[in-house]
């Protein structure tokens, strides 16, 4: 009740400003996303292992490949999130903010999690750009709620209905 409550509330500043608080950091994520990835990618060509660099390997490659469509279902989210802000009502709005929270705290995890497998014990270390950029990432993937309370809110904001969409 107290954060659907919150989520929902017409507040001062009406579902519009609402749903943009939520859709906006979800842009820094994914810029951090995409970041990590570039990171990763550079890392991977140049790093070798038994006379090849690591990007040959066919494992390697589909964890990126894992990680990559995460990212890239953030993006296209993130793009009908903003149209969906400027051609439906407030309440529909959220729900689309909402969505793409979810989508991009679930890419998150994947993508910070195949990076730093990907880097090795220098991904954890505070001297890689890496390092830092998941642990800056962290503030905006909590706050205001995590995965979890995410999850719940749109769950108990939706109840049987689900998201409109594009072809509703």
């Amino acid at each position: 009740d107290g954060p659907c409550r919150r989520v929902a509330r017409p507040g001062a500043a009406g579902p519009a400003f609402t749903a943009l608080g939520l859709a906006l950091p979800c842009w820094t994520l994914l810029g951090m996303l995409d970041r990590a990835i570039d990171l990763t990618i550079a890392h991977v060509s140049l790093r070798k292992q038994f006379g090849q660099t690591l990007s040959s390997f066919q494992g390697v490659q589909f964890q990126l490949t894992d990680a990559e469509v995460e990212r890239g279902g953030v993006d296209m989210l993130a793009k009908y999130t903003l149209w969906s802000m400027t051609t439906s009502d407030g309440d529909t709005a959220i729900n689309d903010a909402l969505a793409l929270r979810l989508a991009a705290l679930e890419a998150a995890e994947v993508v910070f999690r195949v990076c730093h497998q990907l880097h090795g014990a220098v991904g954890f270390c505070d001297e890689t750009t890496l390092s830092w950029l998941s642990r800056y990432s962290q503030p905006l993937r909590r706050l205001p709620f995590g995965l979890s309370q995410t999850r719940d809110i749109l769950t108990t904001r939706l109840g049987r209905r689900g998201l409109t969409g594009l072809f509703s």
